[in-house]
């Protein structure tokens, strides 16, 4: 790999990090002055472990909707394609340590959920695919290993 490529996360070593961690993957500036900061919340270690869609699909469902409970800067949080964790984008907030206060408040909230939000056919697109109990088991997992979540690289 010597051409440095457009996407942050194809010019990542995935065989130098060790998950979970929580990175800073990228800014941007708008034009007013706004910044967006996106952050790599790793759940499990590239090419070795995955989160099972419907697990991941709701833990998606539930971070995107509980998030916004402990901050009104969430611009998106979105699933890595790859399965092995989440972008997670702010606006106007680049406190790392209360980015991780936000992450865990949100996860200690997916323990305590009863119910996927918007799990159903009007709201999402694949409403079979959802698993509160992996969901949960996945934020549990994530929690366990919170001191790790400053650490990238092993």
């Amino acid at each position: 790999m010597s051409d440095k490529m457009n996407v942050e996360s194809f010019n990542l070593d995935h065989t130098k990090v060790k998950a979970p961690y929580v990175r800073l993957a990228g800014t941007k500036t708008g034009f007013h002055g706004d910044e967006i900061y996106k952050y790599d919340v790793r759940f499990k270690q590239p090419n070795q472990a995955h989160m099972e869609m419907p697990a991941l699909h709701s833990l998606e469902h539930l971070m995107a909707e509980l998030a916004r409970n402990h901050t009104d800067k969430i611009v998106d949080i979105s699933p890595m394609g790859c399965q092995t964790g989440f972008y997670v984008s702010l606006i106007n907030h680049d406190d790392f340590t209360d980015v991780l206060r936000i992450l865990e408040a949100t996860l200690n909230d997916v323990l305590d959920a009863t119910e996927v939000p918007a799990c159903n056919e009007v709201q999402c697109g694949f409403a079979a695919s959802h698993s509160l109990e992996g969901a949960k088991q996945l934020a549990r997992e994530f929690l366990n290993e919170k001191e790790t979540w400053p650490n990238v690289f092993a």
